[in-house]
Parts: structure tokens; C-alpha cells; sequence
């Protein structure tokens, strides 16, 4: 059977750097990092008390008032960036056929300020407390299929759920459904909202958060000697993904193309990546072989970068077991988490939306806050400076807890 080949048609971007995907693209430009002091509630017991939290969000732009109480955080958010991304392809009704277009969504965690808000409630007053909107909200496919109802996406829908890599995934099998003439649209990405008392919590007994509560902007700083952990951040991506005969039979505006996937699983540990990098390294091989690409064709790596020491260690050592003498002569790697802090699992989907404007654009993010390389970092990270450079193909990795890896490959068309 004929592959088809699939195009990016539409993005939308709600992030801790700001609330469109243009505005966010200006911001990463200038390097401008989105963590701050927390606000949402008072974390100042907690061992970390900064985060990336969304800023100035007002959900009643997309969605009635009266409906926000069956919403919580992460499907507001996806309903954001998800009309924008609707917007910005010039879908309608008309211009599609509803049975084949769809939607699948990463979400790492879901709905976790409304089991703190009604488990609160049920301790304090019993159970009659508990909203019959509690588990509709909660649920993380639910995140999908707010969109679905939205847009009238009669297709396929549902949730990816593996931990970071999610909306990588997400993207992935979205991808793969259109090349194999089962969807022909696909609205694809992440949305995740965890920067709660228990979100952060949990992290911080981990061990897992950046502690560097005097500086919280200088925080996240991946492949950088004295990174101490990530940044939690928040917010959402949506791609509009279609078959390159439907973008052109309508004539839409062509961002760029998705062109490989690959995924793996280290078979290692609950939280490390094996040391070895044997599961990133087959993944990011899977997605440059199934998209036509030699190591020499990318220019570009938009790298998972989480700044733990682990994690920026392994990626590295992957990257330069990929690319040979290539990554350490001429391949460009950044972690945008610098900026963003670490959207768990929407980090893909922003990711690879910066991508897509990295490719339109001609023009890398840097990797904010480098100041020293850390052991075994030793590639062109783009520190501190965006960099003006063309870029035909790029690809982005993700990586999560249980040894979970998923890369994908983007081209300019």
C-alpha cells in the first residue's frame, strides 16, 4: 500500500511563555524563560517553590462560564490551543469529512487538582460534596474528546498516557494513522496541568525538581554543570495534522512535514534512563529511517534536556552514538525546556510545534542558562542565543519515567 505523506496545516500554543503560538515563538526567540514564584498556591513549605505556570490565562475566551466547572485545567487548556490550531489551518466543517478526522491527545496526569479539590471536600463534609462533574473532569481522555465535540471529530479518539513521551505518541500514531489512509485529519498533541500542592509534592520527595529558589529563572538549565533537576511547567500544543492531498485539495497553508516516528522502551527503571542510552538511540534511529534521513540531513535536534544529570548525560551520549563525528561537527541540539520548564506530558507536543516554527522561520532556539558544559555534555547546545541557520529536517525526542522514548521527524516540504 501506498504511504501517504502527512503536512502540519495549523498550531496552537498555550505555554508559561505566553498564550499564542506567535507570541510564544517571539519569546523563545528572545530567550525569555517562563518560571517564577508559584501562585497558584502557597508552596513556600515545599522544598521547591517556583514553577512554569500558564500566565493571564482567561478560559472564558473558548469556553461558556457556566461550563468551567466540568472542565478542569488541562481540558481548558487543550480547548485553547486547540481552537487555535483550529483557526490557524482554515479547517470547517466543510472542508472535511468528520468519520475520517480525529484526535488524540497526550496528557501525562490528568485531572489532579480535581481529586485534590474533592478529596478535600469529601474529608471535610462526606461524600454528598463530590460534584457529579468530578470524574468527567478528571479523566484524561476527556482532553481528546472535549476537542472532538468541539470541532465535530467523529473519527478516532482517545489518550496517550506515558508519562513524558506522551504527546510524542500522541503525535506518532496520529502520523501513522494518516500515512495508512485510515484518517485523513488529525488534531494531535498534549495538554497537562500538574503544578498543584501534590504535583509538586511528589517531584520534590524525588528529588526530581530544581531547588534553585532564589534564581527561579536561572533554574532550568539543561547540559549545564550545575543543573540540580527540572522546572515543572504546564500548558498545551495542538498540531493539526492532515494527508498532503487533503492540504493541497483545499489549499491550505503547508507549515511542514511530519515525516518519521520511532519508538522504544528501556526495560530498565521506574525513573532512569538506562545508562547506556540503548532506547533512545533506537528510537531516534526509527524515526530518521522511516522518514529517509541520514544523520548528515538533520540540522537540527530539539532535544528532551530535562537539566537532571541523568537524563542531559544519556541524550547526549545517544545523540553522538546516532550521529557519529556529525554531532560534534555540525548538529545543532537545544532544549526549549530551558524556556518552557517541563511540560510532562505535553512537553512533545510544544516541542515539536517549536520545531515546526524553528523550520519556517530558519532559526534555532537556544538553550538558556548554559553557562558551563556538564560531564559528558559536550555538543553544540546553541547556548544562550537563538541561532539564524535554514533547516530542512530536524527531529525531536522525548523520553519518560518506565523507560519510555519516542522520537519524531520533521521536514520542511
Amino acid at each position: 500500500m501506498t504511504k501517504r505523506r502527512v503536512v502540519v496545516t495549523g498550531l496552537g500554543i498555550l505555554s508559561p511563555l505566553a498564550n499564542t503560538a506567535d507570541e510564544n515563538w517571539q519569546k523563545i526567540k528572545e530567550g525569555q524563560s517562563g518560571a517564577d514564584t508559584i501562585t497558584r498556591f502557597d508552596a513556600s513549605e515545599f522544598s521547591t517553590t517556583f514553577a512554569c505556570e500558564v500566565k493571564d490565562f482567561d478560559a472564558t475566551q473558548v469556553v461558556d462560564k457556566k461550563e468551567l466547572k466540568k472542565l478542569d485545567l488541562f481540558s481548558q487548556y487543550a480547548l485553547h490551543a486547540g481552537q487555535e490550531a483550529w483557526d490557524h489551518s482554515g479547517l470547517g466543517a466543510a472542508s472535511m469529512d468528520a468519520t475520517r478526522s480525529g484526535c488524540i491527545l497526550g496528557v501525562g496526569i490528568g485531572g489532579l487538582s480535581q481529586i485534590e479539590k474533592y478529596y478535600e471536600a469529601y474529608l471535610s463534609s462526606g461524600p454528598r460534596r463530590i460534584s457529579p462533574f468530578f470524574i468527567p473532569a478528571m479523566i484524561s481522555n476527556l482532553g481528546p474528546g472535549n476537542l472532538a465535540m468541539r470541532f465535530g471529530l467523529k473519527g478516532i479518539n482517545y489518550t496517550t498516557t506515558s508519562a513524558c513521551t506522551s504527546a510524542t505518541h500522541a503525535i506518532g500514531e496520529s502520523y501513522r494513522l494518516i500515512r495508512d489512509g485510515l484518517q485523513d485529519i488529525m488534531l494531535t498533541g498534549g495538554s497537562e496541568s500538574a503544578v498543584t500542592p501534590l504535583g509538586i509534592g511528589g517531584f520534590c520527595s524525588m528529588k526530581a525538581l530544581s531547588s534553585r529558589n532564589d534564581d527561579p529563572q536561572k533554574a532550568s538549565r539543561p547540559f549545564d554543570k550545575d543543573r540540580d533537576g527540572f522546572v515543572l511547567g504546564e500548558g498545551a500544543a495542538i498540531l493539526v495534522l492532515e494527508s498532503l492531498e487533503s492540504a493541497e485539495k483545499r489549499g491550505a497553508n503547508i507549515l511542514a512535514e511530519v515525516a518519521g516516528y520511532g519508538f522504544s522502551c528501556d526495560a530498565f527503571h521506574i525513573t532512569s534512563p538506562s545508562p547506556d542510552g540503548e532506547g533512545a538511540i533506537a528510537c531516534m534511529k526509527m524515526a530518521m529511517e522511516s522518514a529517509g534521513l541520514a544523520p548528515e540531513d538533520v540540522q537540527y535536534v530539539n532535544a528532551h534536556g530535562t537539566s537532571t544529570d541523568a537524563n542531559d548525560r544519556t541524550e547526549s551520549k545517544a545523540i553522538k552514538s546516532v550521529f557519529g563525528d556529525y554531532a560534534t561537527s555540525g548538529l545543532a541540539v537545544s532544549s526549549t525546556k530551558s524556556m518552557t520548564g517541563h511540560l510532562l506530558g505535553a512537553a512533545g507536543a510544544i516541542e515539536a510545534a517549536y520545531v515546526v516554527q524553528a523550520i519556517n522561520a530558519s532559526l534555532i532556539p537556544p538553550t538558556i542558562n548554559f553557562e558551563e558544559a556538564g560531564e559528558g555534555c559536550d555538543l553544540d547546545y546553541v547556548p544562550n542565543q537563538a541561532r539564524e541557520q535554514s533547516i530542512t529536517a530536524a527531529i525531536s525526542n522525548s523520553f519518560g519515567f518506565g523507560g519510555t522514548n519516542a522520537t519524531v521527524a520533521i521536514k520542511a516540504l
